[in-house]
């Protein structure tokens, strides 16, 4: 039987790229997004000429992540239709750019309900029916500055997604014996072929952003983006994460990693990851609970 997988965030980026790698891979594959009607209608329309051209099965479903509503609906529908959700990656993510200071805590808790409180709406929406079936897989895109380099103006960003990433390994341990699945992929920071940089939310204190800038070095904003960009090589290329999750997906039950490291920019996070990962996993088996690191077989 064909897979169905559900994939968060789809618009554009990582998730537009997912969602098409899938659909090449032989899935059906619905690439979520908000407003379908709206401003995504041309997205849409392109997402749908591109499977007629391709011979793929690429839909799209109305779905907004902080909306309760809409995720029960858009599950439902995908669920009416096929039975099943056999894959579920979280992919949405929203950047931001800025002092830490001069973002109001309501900022940051958009931040977090975004890139963290969203995966759970939509695992509670999902996991009852993969539970029950006891298959699935549940795919997360992480960050390699949860475990990596940590430069300046981005740290709201960054603590949702570290936030993400310590929940992805929790599920990971507490569905295993529901025999579903977990791949967590950590992607660098590209640069180009993604929007994260070019729809970064901004600071709303703007006195608190005035002084900073006041006390740091002339154009330092400037430079520490630039210095960003530059550790990025020419070749870094984003459709590669969509590759990584489509061969994560076609690979047999039991044999798909529990993490992948892909940073062109090598900030550090694929040599800390390993070492935190074992970390965890020698205290499971410090703690007489082994088997969680693998899911069961039903």
């Amino acid at each position: 039987m064909t897979q169905v997988a559900l994939v968060t965030g789809a618009s554009s980026g990582f998730g537009r790229m997912i969602a098409e790698d899938l659909a090449a891979a032989g899935l059906i594959a619905y690439a979520s997004m908000r407003e379908t009607r709206g401003k995504n209608a041309e997205t849409v329309a392109e997402l749908a000429s591109d499977a007629k051209q391709k011979g793929i099965d690429l839909r799209t479903v109305e779905l907004d992540v902080q909306d309760q509503g809409s995720v029960d609906a858009a599950v439902a529908g995908i669920m009416l239709e096929h039975g099943s959700i056999d894959v579920l990656v979280h992919n949405v993510g929203h950047m931001v750019w800025g002092p830490a200071e001069a973002f109001t805590p309501e900022q940051l808790a958009q931040v977090y309900d975004i890139n963290v409180l969203s995966t759970q709406r939509i695992n509670r929406a999902v996991l009852p029916h993969m539970r029950e079936a006891r298959r699935g897989l549940l795919v997360w895109i992480s960050s390699s500055s949860v475990a990596g380099g940590i430069p300046p103006l981005l740290g709201p960003y960054f603590a949702a997604k570290a936030g993400m990433d310590q929940l992805a390994a929790c599920y990971a341990r507490e569905l295993a014996p529901f025999g579903i699945e977990t791949a967590i992929v950590v992607p660098g920071a590209y640069i180009k072929g993604t929007n994260h940089f070019a729809h970064a939310g901004q600071p709303s204190n703007e006195a608190r952003v005035h002084a900073y800038e006041a006390a740091w070095p002339a154009n330092f904003a400037d430079r520490m983006q630039q210095a960003l960009a530059a550790t990025n090589p020419p070749e870094a290329d984003p459709t590669e994460i969509g590759r990584a999750v489509a061969a994560i997906v076609q690979q047999p039950f039991g044999r798909r990693p529990f993490r992948i490291v892909i940073d062109p920019a090598d900030d550090g996070a694929s040599v800390s990851f390993p070492v935190v990962d074992r970390v965890r996993a020698q205290f499971l088996h410090r703690i007489g609970f082994p088997e969680l690191l693998h899911p069961a077989i039903n």
